[in-house]
């Protein structure tokens, strides 16, 4: 009898989706990856802070803009960060 973990591989299996790799990472790189994520989380988060704060002391539609993309920048520059040291963890197996 199969257990519910190899009747999902299976399932997975026929609609094109890799099994899981045994090369998987160990409890001290889920560990790093987790840390990593965290920190990430909070920096997204004050960049979302100081910005609203920002937004709300500016009128000028034109500076209200550069200001997002200016956001949008910081924001994706931290998950681009996030991203290379997470597969810089993974990597380094």
């Amino acid at each position: 009898m199969k257990s519910a973990y190899e009747l999902a591989l299976e399932r997975m299996e026929k609609q094109g989706i890799e099994r899981p790799r045994k090369d998987s990472l160990s409890d001290r790189d889920r560990e790093q990856v987790a840390e990593i994520r965290r920190k990430s989380e909070a920096k997204v988060a004050e960049l979302e802070i100081l910005h609203k704060d920002r937004l709300a002391k500016i009128g000028d539609p034109g500076l209200r803009q550069e200001e997002m993309a200016d956001f949008q920048r910081e924001r994706q520059r931290a998950e681009e960060d996030r991203d290379r040291k997470i597969t810089k963890v993974r990597s380094a197996k």
